[in-house]
């Protein structure tokens, strides 16, 4: 029975996981924003590290989008800057902040986000992005560890309490 349960949900996520990566990718574009980053929208004064991000009303959604985290590709130019994208492919990111009306870009990212996926000259890129969610699998392994320890049942032995 414990096999087939595990057969089951792994073959849920792996169907979970084709599904959910088609539906989620956007476009856009990204600018970046300079220390202090505190505080936030989102958290206060609390230290949130530097790969963080401010949420534009497309993605804001009213303050849901705090704590969320966006996996960010660099496509292109948006300006004149020839070959704006360099080092790593993409850059995941944590929305601790809101980026106001008249926001220049989709997401605004902390310089130190922006410069790990494009050149800081080129001041605004095109973007894509997507919310970087936990696996479907991780997901399922984490309620069979969780659906396992709660099956357990412990023999508990009465103790003698001398009351004198």
């Amino acid at each position: 029975m414990a096999k087939l349960s595990i057969l089951l949900c792994i073959a849920i996520a792996f169907m979970l996981s084709f599904t959910l990566r088609e539906v989620v990718a956007h476009t856009g574009t990204a600018t970046f924003y300079t220390p202090p980053y505190v505080p936030s929208a989102c958290n206060g004064y609390q230290k949130d590290g530097v790969m963080i991000a401010a949420a534009s009303d497309a993605i804001w959604d009213d303050g849901a989008a705090c704590g969320r985290k966006y996996k960010v590709k660099c496509t292109g130019a948006t300006n004149q800057s020839p070959h704006p994208c360099r080092g790593k492919k993409y850059v995941v990111v944590k929305v601790v902040d809101y980026c106001p009306s008249g926001c220049e870009g989709t997401i605004d990212l902390s310089q130190e986000a922006f410069a790990s996926i494009a050149d800081p000259d080129a001041g605004k890129i095109k973007i894509s992005f997507h919310q970087n969610m936990t696996s479907p699998l991780r997901i399922c392994v984490e309620i069979w560890q969780w659906v396992s320890l709660a099956s357990l049942t412990f023999e508990v032995n009465p103790m003698y309490v001398d009351d004198k």
